[in-house]
């Protein structure tokens, strides 16, 4: 087995961290690290992230200890607090977030030490123990939520119809901000009132509330999960989970499982769910006779993290009449959570069935793809092969398999570089008809 992951699509838990914290509104991370962590990640993510970098006080302007040798050597707290000081009196915040590198975490700095003295004076100042050597960054975005849960959302009194959601983490979801809107506005016509964390309708004041929710929703059966548990442990909140609700059929099934889980009524559920498919196929019709005449029908080639394999994988097959012919999942999963993303993608709608791969390996993954494209084209002769016309729906990674596949190809997942993300998203109903129009732009538009 190798040992390294050629073109991975996520970067250390750090990466994930201070994306993380730059998301929050008027947060302010503080690096315990060298001076490279900084600049490495902020660009790997502009580069990835459909153009998105920084924030508030994010990127390049993040201020940072830059340990040297003196401090690995002699320890690196002195240093830390001089900066944290320093951040507190020229950078103004409403949160303030330290992260530790892989060499502070490896030198083992009391970072808790010199974060609770500034706590017991009122600083809202927090820490994560983020060394990008414990994990992707999808477990970055777990450790922040986790310090945010632990130090700085206290327990209060159940609100009825308050729901928080997580799953979708900043950055490395490219169209995080418009898939948490998509999420929200759909919660929001079953009367709720919904927490998100970050998006720009979000606030620190409405964070501080998120342990009087009645319900956690997780858009993911992997990404967040953790942080749900520590709620339910901490705050005693239950937690749901999803996954992400792209187009109708999704849609549809998460609405139905949050009116469960919050005893709504079921009468009213389904009037939301009748009115909102009324609506989306009254926007569908008119492009469904080019649609049928010009064959627009694809096989298709599926590569992303667990959120976006599974979803599109769903939408392509159960709403737009695809064929899924392989889905590669991307991020690193153990048995358990391997299984949970199979249960997924079992049964779809036109009972079709796909090849799955479990492997962040761009390299690999192209091989495997290209292997039952091979396959198939056996089965077939000169004048028919079985899987044209063909569209790889992946990240930026996967062009040079698009072009070896003679498919069509569309950006979604990390890393995106070829589109600029500003606050598009593909949740809910309204995300579907945005899908739909991306994938069949890419197919015309060169007519």
């Amino acid at each position: 087995m190798s040992n390294f992951i050629e073109r991975p699509r996520f970067t250390c838990a750090l990466g994930g961290a201070m994306a993380t914290v730059t998301a929050l509104p008027k947060a302010v991370p503080i690096l315990h690290a060298p001076s490279g962590c900084a600049g490495n990640n902020a660009w790997t993510q502009a580069g990835g992230c459909g153009l998105q970098v920084g924030g508030y006080c994010g990127g390049l302007s993040i201020p940072g200890s830059n340990i040297q040798e003196k401090e690995v050597v002699f320890g690196g707290t002195d240093r830390l607090e001089e900066q944290i000081n320093n951040t507190l009196k020229v950078m103004g915040g409403d949160l303030y977030v330290v992260l530790t590198s892989c060499v502070t975490d490896i030198i083992g700095d009391d970072v808790a030490s010199v974060v609770r003295p500034l706590r017991d004076q009122g600083i809202d100042i927090i820490h994560a123990e983020t060394g990008g050597f414990k994990g992707n960054s999808y477990l970055g975005y777990e450790l922040v939520l986790e310090s945010l849960l632990g130090t700085y959302i206290s327990k209060g009194e159940t609100q009825k119809g308050h729901v928080n959601v997580w799953g979708i983490p900043p950055y490395f979801d490219v169209f995080w901000r418009g898939n948490l809107e998509g999420i929200r506005s759909l919660l929001e016509k079953l009367g709720l009132t919904v927490n998100t964390f970050f998006t720009i309708d979000d606030s620190l004041e409405g964070i501080r509330q998120a342990g009087s929710a009645e319900l956690n929703i997780v858009i993911s059966d992997v990404v967040g999960k953790k942080a749900a548990e520590m709620s339910r442990d901490v705050h005693g909140i239950p937690y749901l989970t999803s996954i992400l609700p792209v187009g109708p059929s999704a849609s549809d099934e998460f609405l139905r499982a949050v009116g469960t889980a919050l005893s709504l009524d079921p009468i009213f559920v389904e009037e939301v769910i009748t009115r909102e498919n009324q609506r989306y196929y009254r926007l569908l019709e008119p492009i469904t006779d080019c649609f049928n005449d010009m064959d627009l029908q694809r096989y298709a080639a599926v590569i992303g993290d667990s959120n976006y394999a599974v979803s599109i994988a769903r939408f392509l097959s159960d709403d737009l009449g695809w064929l899924p012919e392989t889905i590669a999942i991307t991020d690193v999963l153990d048995e358990e959570e391997q299984a949970s993303v199979l249960s997924k993608l079992t049964h779809f709608a036109l009972g079709s069935t796909a090849s799955i791969i479990f492997n962040g390996d761009s390299t690999e993954i192209a091989r495997q793809v290209k292997e039952h494209w091979a396959r198939q084209q056996e089965k077939g002769n000169k004048y028919n092969n079985p899987l044209t016309p063909a569209f790889v729906v992946g990240s930026s990674l996967d062009r040079p398999l698009a072009a070896d596949l003679g498919a069509a190809h569309l950006s979604i997942s990390f890393p995106v570089a070829n589109r600029a993300v500003i606050d598009r998203g593909y949740t809910g109903y309204r995300g579907g008809l945005r899908l739909i129009e991306d994938l069949i732009s890419t197919i015309i538009i060169n007519r």
